[in-house]
């Protein structure tokens, strides 16, 4: 691991609040910085805030919780190139690993070994353009794709972008989620609903537990 460091926003253990693996003890490495704005964000503390840790630092704090699932997330991630053999070394360990990032970024130098969650950014967020669409291409049956959506409009871009890439086949599965206080979830579950969308619906647990804006949870 020699001198390689990272800028890390908080390393916590919580209840992992999204994706298949919701509901599962998970410990969260937050990385520091984002060249994104959506307008829904819920960690914006996490644009500039940190303290660079070492790759040997991270590591032996995450084996503190004694936790199998470990989610690397920001922020944006891969926006620290180190961030690629911490992944690798917590594989190496054993955990089981997963990585949150947005469309924008080119997730081919993920180790394989690696659960992608790729955030496609819907008209709503108004990063729609950031999308780099290369990265379906290397989807696998072990990525997600998730999708968050405050109208109707975003609900049909998302069913676009579903069906013309053959998301549902192509990854282990596709994630509706409601931008938490702009829509009712209702109103989606019954776009799925008429449409026979297979589509996973997810809320995000985390803001139902505890306070929305609490952090490290």
């Amino acid at each position: 691991m020699n001198d390689a460091t990272l800028t890390i926003n908080e390393i916590y253990q919580s209840i992992q609040g999204e994706s298949t693996w919701a509901g599962e003890r998970c410990v969260f490495v937050r990385l520091t910085f984002c060249d994104l704005r959506c307008n829904y964000c819920d960690t914006e503390y996490a644009f500039y805030e940190g303290k660079k840790r070492s790759l040997k630092e991270i590591v032996d704090r995450v084996a503190t919780f004694d936790c199998p699932l470990v989610e690397i997330t920001g922020g944006e991630p891969l926006l620290q190139k180190n961030v690629l053999p911490l992944m690798s070394i917590l594989c190496d360990a054993g955990h089981t690993v997963l990585l949150e990032t947005s469309g924008a970024h080119d997730i081919l130098k993920v180790d394989p070994r690696v659960h992608r969650i790729m955030d496609l950014k819907t008209p709503g967020s108004g990063e729609v353009e950031k999308n780099l669409w290369s990265n379906i291409d290397h989807l696998t049956k072990r990525d997600e794709v998730k999708f968050v959506m405050g109208s109707r409009e975003d609900y049909e871009w998302s069913c676009d972008k579903v069906r013309r890439f053959d998301l549902t086949k192509r990854c282990r599965a596709v994630l509706f989620s409601p931008i938490f206080g702009r829509i009712d979830p209702r109103q989606i579950v019954e776009w799925i609903l008429e449409d026979k969308l297979d589509v996973r619906f997810q809320l995000q647990m985390h803001k139902f537990i505890w306070t929305p804006t609490q952090r490290g949870v």
